[in-house]
């Protein structure tokens, strides 16, 4: 393990020195440009510039096993969110609304449209998918009717072989979903293909099926207008006649290039080819074809030298086909962009020719090179391409009998047919010239035309497998698919509130580290050592893990990793801890090591579930930085287990198995916790009270002042605004002067611990709509009234562009996100269910372990208490306590992890008097229970005093988008501590009979006795 995560981390060096040079690069570039912004915005370009034409070189190899290009080892690299990078994150929302009228053939039936637009409707207050939603506005816009869906959708040529006349309305909704579900899966692997050609280092994309909903994080995205229109773009499917290597104007035009580029540039070629162009004649004399050939003997391969031919190879031999005029590996072609795209240069070309690239890379004998072919496609006058992906009706992959390959056969409409027949039979005429089939500027296949195809049905033939013609006729049905998507959710964060949160992180991580060091060694000695060695494998092993599953790396997930680390000494303290109780009863070091492990594997083991179990239901419903949290949860768990209890294990027997020996106290910490004889039953009923009186007010607090809830729940838009040094201004201030511009409803400003910086948060224009042919979108106009407002009390100038003044200087905006109503309804039902689920798998978990409802009833009702609580105080003091506790994402992810935590010191208790009652003599079980938590209160307090180190230099040292988050676990765990002892355990005892003991054997009671008499004492 430790060898193969090394190798994990040796990827880091290559790429380290790549993107050093990429920045030499890029600052040689633009070092000369005198305007900052203008440097800045250079430097980006040349920098993703230089880092894209590496993309495909290679820079590191493993011998004799596998060589790596830099894009494949930086995808194989921890990655940060774009909370510590900066970026842009967009929820996009599949338009099924247009996608049915498509199917519908743009029927204007008023029942269809009322059943349309009222789904619409109501999947802004709903999480249902919108066929079914659909589906139920249809039923009751028709009732008292006897309208049928099938007549409306039977007009459409590709569902008649589908729904006829008397296909039923669930039939019709059934054949809906289907092909709903197929477009929302083609949509969403078409954006992925579109998002790795926008060229943003380790993109995040993925899929919610249940609300056809797409996330999409780019981290670092420098342009957000031009991400914007990327992703709602619909797909563009064109045909298109080509030029080919038969041509001799494009291929005597690509060598005058190569020979004006040399002279511009001043390189000398060798030699020069030449093209000459003859007729060949027919039996009778007559001209039938013009075909190129090469007249003149060249010294020197031109097509070797030259500023263009030293990039490209010119397919004179037909090696690739006749359409392809040249290839080139992928990191040249930006460069061959620039020299083709030059005004001089592009005058040599036929004036109707344009340039494109295939779409995927070249196979060389069945294996995958990094060789595009250049293609040059016939454009019009007009622009249009003679056939688009709106005739395609159906497109299929299968075997084509004839010759065992397999082919996409395609299926146009009427009028594609009839189009797509006038091109065959032009290209078959002209000696079987190819067509090419063109996806987004990029070409997917130029099949050679044999005969002239009139019946509107095709085949793409070639080297294909199964997959990959499947997913060239899945890239066809996207070409053609009318559905597009909405913006419904759309993230900003600057880069230098990026790098705060990371400076602040790794400041919280060291110091928590090091509180955490130095007690173990305080508290366990050698053990200690032993415990801090485990620890920094475990880090070793998490980081390498994540990395290694290509994982995002987001502030909660940092905050992940600390928490990680507060429970990674958790196995220990419980092995220790049970290790000193032996050793008081008078065990050798070897026999209480021993018993020691073995005695504790239970309580680990069940205190360790259950916090998988809560992060896997947190990694089910959570959306983006929230999933990234519990994964890193998960590891964190999965890898201190393993570092824990067998790494710890082996290090602590190699050490005493020649006969050395290893303490596990101090001498200030020997006797700590030891002999302990409180009767905590008895105050059971205090502590009722105690916990009462505080949920009450809790829930008064609910009721009254309620919660500050984040945009994440009640959609609007959030802004952070920095004001620029010597601009003091107060919140009031501020509120004051956006009420009026946001036609009298007022934001809320709440200052954050940033210097002079301010949250305005407001629901101005939320529920409107973006109306198309309007100048100004509802978000811009936002921002415009914002603008206005932050600019009547400042004589500074607010950036609208947070991009354009990356360093902070002047009044700007450094965060702006905004989140719609359906997005926001779907966090707080994705909350409720995951609390609900949680608590009942641990409900669940427990009945199954200790075989008793009562066990479970009184840790779920301590889990519902932590919760309550923590939710009260966060009722009580937001707009009193000076940082933010808004109720976002973060906080729900907050609360789960406490009834992960919480239930820990539950479990422990439980099992301890699980053991009690197999193992000691018989006694009440009042006794039993009081002697229980006496022998497991250190472990309880130590715990959590572990982990609290680590949260509470979180909160402290943490940037102020976490504070929050931190404060919710702060609290949780003291208030678990707490519930464990004086909720769970009494409302178990109040709800069972008395517990019945079971004597142990005789053979099985060596060394228990003496405690078991202490205990009845």
């Amino acid at each position: 393990m430790a060898l193969v995560t090394l190798v994990q981390y040796l990827f880091i060096l290559p790429t380290r020195k790549v993107e050093k040079a990429a920045d030499a690069y890029a600052m040689s570039a633009t070092n000369t440009i005198q305007d900052e912004s203008e440097r800045r915005a250079a430097y980006k370009t040349q920098y993703s510039e230089y880092l894209d034409s590496m993309s495909s070189e290679e820079i590191f190899k493993i011998p004799l096993l596998k060589s790596y290009t830099y894009q494949e080892l930086k995808s194989q690299q921890l990655a940060l969110g774009l909370d510590l990078k900066g970026g842009m994150s967009v929820v996009l929302q599949v338009d099924l609304r247009e996608f049915i009228r498509s199917l519908a053939s743009s029927s204007k039936d008023p029942t269809l449209e009322e059943a349309l637009e009222n789904a619409a409707q109501a999947q802004k207050s709903t999480e249902s998918d919108f066929v079914t939603l659909f589906a139920d506005a249809w039923r009751d816009a028709a009732a008292g009717t006897d309208k049928k869906l099938a007549p409306i959708f039977q007009r459409n040529e590709a569902l008649r072989d589908e729904i006829n006349y008397n296909t039923t309305d669930s039939e019709v909704i059934a054949i809906l979903r289907q092909k709903a579900d197929e477009t929302v899966d083609l949509t969403f692997n078409l954006l992925k293909e579109r998002i790795d050609r926008l060229g943003v280092a380790q993109p995040n994309v993925s899929l919610d099926n249940e609300r056809d909903l797409i996330l999409v994080e780019l981290p670092g995205i420098d342009n957000p207008e031009r991400a914007r229109s990327f992703l709602s773009a619909t797909a563009e499917l064109a045909f298109w006649n080509v030029y080919g290597i038969d041509d001799a104007a494009p291929m005597q035009a690509l060598v005058d290039a190569n020979t004006k580029l040399a002279e511009t540039e001043d390189v000398e070629l060798i030699s020069q080819m030449q093209y000459d162009t003859i007729y060949v004649t027919d039996s009778l004399g007559n001209a039938t074809a013009e075909v190129e050939r090469i007249d003149s003997t060249p010294v020197s391969n031109p097509f070797n030298q030259g500023p263009l031919f030293g990039l490209l190879t010119p397919n004179t031999s037909g090696q690739y086909g006749r359409a392809v005029l040249a290839t080139a590996e992928r990191n040249k072609m930006r460069q061959i962009n620039e020299y083709l795209g030059r005004e001089d240069i592009a005058a040599l070309f036929p004036t109707d020719m344009r340039f494109l690239w295939s779409k995927d890379p070249i196979k060389l004998e069945g294996q995958e090179s990094d060789l595009y072919e250049l293609y040059g496609i016939k454009v019009s006058r007009t622009g249009e391409a003679p056939l688009t992906g709106e005739h395609v009706t159906t497109a299929s992959a299968q075997p084509d009998p004839q010759t065992n390959q397999v082919a996409v056969s395609l299926k146009m409409d009427n009028t594609g047919a009839r189009i797509w027949g006038d091109l065959t039979t032009q290209a078959a005429q002209d000696q079987n010239r190819e067509i090419a089939i063109v996806l987004d500027d990029q070409v997917v296949s130029a099949p050679r035309v044999i005969n002239p195809i009139t019946t509107g049905d095709s085949q793409i033939t070639g080297d294909f497998s199964i997959q990959e013609a499947n997913d060239l006729a899945n890239i066809l049905q996207v070409g053609r698919l009318p559905a597009k998507t909405q913006i419904i959710q759309e993230s900003l964060v600057g880069p230098s509130l990026g790098q705060d949160n990371i400076n602040k992180s790794i400041t919280a991580l060291l110091v928590g580290i090091a509180l955490l060091l130095a007690f173990m060694i305080f508290y366990y000695g050698g053990g200690g050592v032993v415990a801090i060695i485990a620890l920094l494998l475990n880090l070793f092993f998490v980081f390498g893990a994540l990395a290694s599953i290509g994982t995002v790396l987001t502030l909660p997930g940092v905050a992940g990793v600390i928490l990680t680390i507060g429970m990674a000494v958790d196995a220990n303290v419980i092995i220790f801890e049970r290790i000193r109780e032996e050793l008081r009863e008078g065990k050798s070091m070897m026999m209480a090591i021993g018993d020691g492990f073995k005695n504790s594997y239970s309580a680990i083991i069940d205190a360790n579930v259950t916090t998988i179990l809560t992060a896997m239901v947190l990694a089910y419903f959570g959306l983006g930085p929230i999933k990234g949290f519990a994964v890193v949860l998960i590891i964190g768990v999965l890898s201190s287990l393993f570092t824990a209890v067998l790494v710890g294990r082996l290090m602590i027997d190699s050490w005493t198995k020649s006969g050395r020996t290893i303490s596990f106290w101090t001498k200030a910490t020997e006797n700590a916790f030891a002999n302990m004889k409180v009767d905590w039953m008895s105050k059971r009923r205090i502590a009722y009270m105690i916990s009462g009186t505080v949920i009450v007010l809790g829930l008064i607090a609910m009721m009254t002042r309620g919660f500050d809830l984040g945009v994440d729940f009640k959609g609007g838009y959030s802004y952070n605004v920095t004001f620029a040094e010597g601009q003091e201004v107060s919140s009031d201030e501020l509120r004051d002067a956006l009420t009026p511009v946001f036609d009298g409803q007022t934001p809320t400003v709440k200052a954050v611990d940033t210097y002079n910086t301010y949250n305005v948060i407001t629901d101005y224009l939320i529920g409107e709509e973006e109306v198309e042919g309007e100048d100004a979108s509802p978000a811009d106009r936002v921002m415009e009234q914002l603008y206005a407002g932050v600019n009547s009390i400042t004589s500074d100038n607010l950036v609208l562009d947070n991009f354009k003044n990356p360093d902070g200087t002047g009044t700007h905006v450094t965060a702006s996100t905004k989140v719609g109503p359906t997005i926001a309804d779907d966090i707080k039902r994705s909350a409720f269910y995951a609390g609900i689920f949680a608590l009942l798998l641990i409900f669940l978990y427990i009945f199954l372990r200790f075989s008793k409802w009562q066990y479970s009833l009184g840790a779920v009702a301590a889990l519902f208490h932590d919760t309550l609580i923590t939710m009260g105080i966060f009722a009580m003091f937001h707009g009193i306590f000076p940082f933010s506790m808004e109720i976002d994402q973060a906080f729900i992810a907050a609360i789960l992890t406490v009834i992960g935590y919480s239930i820990n010191d539950t479990v422990i208790v439980f099992d301890r008097i699980r053991e009690y009652l197999n193992n000691y003599a018989k006694q009440s079980k009042m006794a039993t229970i009081n002697a229980a938590i006496n022998s497991t209160v250190s472990r309880t307090v130590i715990t959590s005093l572990t982990t609290l180190f680590m949260v509470a230099v979180l909160f402290v040292f943490g940037g102020s988008s976490i504070k929050g988050f931190a404060f919710a676990i702060l609290i949780g765990i003291l208030v678990g501590t707490y519930s464990s002892i004086f909720i769970a355990t009494p409302i178990m005892a109040d709800l069972t009979g008395e517990l019945e003991a079971k004597e142990k054997k005789s053979s099985d009671k060596k060394g228990s006795f003496s405690k078991a008499a202490q205990v009845t004492k």
